[in-house]
C-alpha cells in the first residue's frame, strides 16, 4: 500500500516542461516573392524567405509551432494587383501562400478592406485558417462579421488568439469597400472579448493579433488609430500581442495595469521581420503551473528560399512578369518623387495633370506617395505604374471655399516644412528618429499627406509660423482667387475621405460633412485612369507647373541644397 501511495503521488505531481514557438508577419504588402516588381531588383524579405525559417523553426521544435499573420496582406506589389483585379478568377496570391505555409489565422488589416467586397469576400473564402476581426461588426446581425477568435492547441497547451482591426477605416475608405460593416473601438472590444475567451475557452495563453499601431494615428472622441499600447497597459489577461499597422518594428514588454507582463511585437513589413515569440509553458498533472514569455525580431535578409514554396507559386509569378512588362508608353525625362518635396516637380505635376483632366476640376491636390521613387525615360512599363501611383485610391472631385483650400495647405505644409529662424536651419521638418519608419524616412511626419495643388499660385513662407506660411495669390489662368467662392477640387479618395484629417483638423470641415461635399467619385481605382491616360498619350512629356515656391529665396535654395543631401544623397 505504502509503495503504491508513493507511486501515485509521483504521477499525480507529475511536472511537464513544454516550448512553444509563437511566429508571425504582418503588413506582408504583397511581399510573396524575393523580387521586387516595381523596383525590378531582388528584395531581402518576402514569404519565401520566411516559408524557409518557419520549416527550420518547425523542424526543432517538432511542430511545436504556432504560425500567425497580422493582415494588409492583399494590397502592396504588383502581384496583389494582378490577382485582385486583372486576374481575379485565379486563386489569389495570399491564399495560395497562406496555405502552402499553414498559417493558423490571420487577422483582416485596412489595405485588405481596401480591396473591396468582391475580392476580400473570394480570399477569405480560399484560405485554409480563420481571418480574424472581433471589432468587425455586421451591421444585419450585430455580430462579428469574421471570426473573432480560434484557438490552437499544441501538447495539451490552449492558446486563444483573439484578431482586431483599427476602426480609423472610414477616415480612410469609402463606405462601399466596407458596406453592411462597422468597426467597435479596439480598448473596450479586447476588454469584452478577452473576458469571453476567458469565461467560455479557459485558455492557458491568449494572444492578441491586433492589426494596429502603437500609439498615435488620427484620435477622435471615440476610437484611436493606434491603441495597441493603451490595450497592453489596460487590458489584462493578453500574453502576447502582435501588433502591425503602422510598420514600425518594435519588441517590448509593458507591464500593465494589474502587474502582469505583456510581450508586444511588431514585425514591421515587407516580411523583411519575423515576430518569433517563446512560450515557456510548466504543466502539473496536464494543468499549467508556469508560464513565461520572450520575444525576439528575426530579420530574413541572407536567409535562404524556400524552394518549395517557389515552386508551389511559380505558375503566378511567371503571370505577374509578364503583366509587369507590359509596355504603356514613353517617357520624355526622368521623373521622382524626391523632386516634389523641395518645390513643383515633374512627378508630382504629371498626377495633378492626369486629374485634372479627367476631372475637369479649378484645382488638383496630390502628394507623393512614396520617399525616392524614380521612372527612367524611355519605355513606361506597367511596373512603373506602382511608383507613379502607389495605392488603390479612387478619384473624387469636392467642393471646397477657397479659404477651406489655404487652411489645407497651411496643415500640409507645417507637417513637412520646418519654420526657419536663420539661413543655416533646416528647411524640411526632419526628424532624427525614424530608423523604422519606412514612410517616414527623414522626415518627422508621413510623406503621403504633404499634399500641393495646382491650379494656383502660391508661395510658402517658411520664415512664418505654422498656419501662416501658406499665401495664395492667384489662379493659375489668372483669374483672382476668392476666400469665399467655391471652387471643385480633384483629389484622390483617401484625402476626400478624411485621410490624414488635412480636410477635417486642417480645412476645418465636420468629418459628417465630407460626404455631402463630394461631387463625383471614379468608378474604378485611380492608377487604371492614369494607365489608359498613359496609353492614350503614347509620348508623356511631364513639366513642372512652377506654381508655388519656398520663400525667400535666399535661405530656401541654399537650404533646399543642403537638405536634398542630407535626405536623398543627391
Amino acid at each position: 500500500m505504502f509503495t503504491a501511495l508513493c507511486l501515485s503521488t509521483t504521477i499525480m505531481g507529475e511536472n511537464k516542461d513544454i516550448t512553444i514557438r509563437i511566429l508571425a508577419t504582418s503588413d506582408v504588402h504583397g511581399c510573396f516573392f524575393p523580387y521586387d516588381f516595381i523596383e525590378r531588383r531582388p528584395m531581402n524579405g518576402s514569404l519565401a524567405r520566411v516559408s524557409h525559417y518557419v520549416k527550420e523553426v518547425r523542424k526543432e521544435t517538432n511542430g511545436n509551432v504556432v504560425l500567425l499573420d497580422n493582415g494588409d496582406i492583399l494590397q502592396g506589389q504588383p502581384t496583389s494587383f494582378y490577382c485582385n483585379y486583372a486576374n481575379p478568377r485565379i486563386p489569389n496570391a495570399a491564399a495560395h501562400a497562406i496555405n502552402y505555409m499553414k498559417y493558423d489565422a490571420q487577422t483582416i488589416g485596412n489595405h485588405d478592406v481596401e480591396t473591396g467586397h468582391k475580392v476580400y469576400d473570394k480570399w477569405i473564402k480560399e484560405v485554409n485558417c480563420p481571418i480574424l476581426g472581433a471589432n468587425v461588426v455586421d451591421n444585419a446581425t450585430d455580430e462579428p462579421y469574421l471570426t473573432p477568435y480560434t484557438i490552437v492547441e499544441r501538447q495539451g497547451v490552449r492558446i486563444a488568439v483573439l484578431g482586431m482591426l483599427t476602426p480609423a477605416i472610414p477616415n480612410w475608405l469609402k463606405e462601399e469597400l466596407w458596406s453592411g460593416m462597422h468597426f467597435e473601438e479596439m480598448t473596450e472590444s479586447t476588454r469584452k472579448w478577452v473576458e469571453h475567451i476567458k469565461e467560455v475557452e479557459k485558455p492557458d495563453v491568449i494572444v492578441g493579433l491586433f492589426h494596429s499601431g502603437w500609439n498615435g494615428g488620427i484620435s477622435t472622441l471615440h476610437y484611436n488609430e493606434d491603441a495597441a499600447e493603451e490595450i497592453a497597459k489596460t487590458v489584462d489577461g493578453l500574453d502576447i500581442i502582435i501588433l502591425g499597422h503602422d510598420n514600425n518594428a518594435r519588441n517590448e514588454v509593458v507591464t500593465n495595469n494589474k502587474g502582469n507582463s505583456v510581450l508586444c511585437l511588431d514585425p514591421g513589413c515587407n516580411a523583411t521581420l519575423v515576430a518569433d515569440a517563446t512560450l515557456h509553458i510548466t504543466t502539473t498533472d496536464g494543468r499549467v503551473t508556469g508560464k513565461r514569455v520572450e520575444g525576439k525580431l528575426v530579420k530574413m535578409k541572407g536567409l535562404p528560399l524556400d524552394n518549395d514554396y517557389l515552386d508551389h507559386m511559380k505558375e503566378i509569378e511567371e503571370n505577374v512578369t509578364r503583366f509587369v512588362n507590359m509596355k504603356l508608353g514613353t517617357l520624355t525625362e526622368t521623373i521622382s518623387t524626391s523632386d516634389a518635396f523641395f518645390g513643383s516637380s515633374p512627378f508630382n505635376d504629371l498626377i495633378q495633370d492626369i486629374q485634372l483632366s479627367i476631372t475637369g476640376a479649378d484645382i488638383s491636390i496630390n502628394a507623393p506617395l512614396t520617399f525616392d521613387s524614380k521612372i527612367e525615360k524611355g519605355d513606361i512599363l506597367m511596373s512603373d505604374m506602382f511608383k507613379l501611383y502607389k495605392y488603390e485610391n479612387n478619384l473624387y472631385t469636392m467642393k471646397m471655399k477657397g479659404k477651406e483650400i489655404r487652411k489645407h495647405l497651411e496643415m500640409s505644409y507645417d507637417q513637412w516644412v520646418n519654420t526657419m529662424t536663420s539661413p543655416d536651419d533646416h528647411i524640411m521638418l526632419v526628424s532624427e528618429n525614424t530608423q523604422y519608419g519606412r514612410q517616414k524616412c527623414g522626415f518627422k511626419n508621413l510623406t503621403f499627406n504633404f499634399d500641393s495643388a495646382v491650379g494656383i499660385d502660391y508661395v510658402v513662407d517658411v520664415t512664418k509660423p505654422d498656419g501662416e506660411k501658406v499665401k495664395i495669390l492667384r489662379m493659375s489662368n489668372g483669374e483672382p482667387f476668392v476666400e469665399d467662392k467655391w471652387y471643385t477640387v480633384a483629389m484622390n479618395s483617401y484625402r476626400g475621405n478624411g485621410g490624414g484629417e488635412l480636410l477635417t483638423k486642417g480645412a476645418g470641415i465636420p468629418k459628417d460633412e465630407l460626404e455631402s461635399r463630394i461631387l463625383w467619385k471614379s468608378e474604378l481605382d485611380q492608377r487604371y485612369y492614369i494607365i489608359k491616360e498613359i496609353q492614350k498619350r503614347g509620348t508623356v512629356e511631364p513639366k513642372a507647373h512652377n506654381n508655388w515656391k519656398f520663400v525667400p529665396e535666399e535661405w530656401a535654395v541654399p537650404a533646399i541644397e543642403r537638405d536634398r543631401k542630407a535626405l536623398f544623397g543627391h
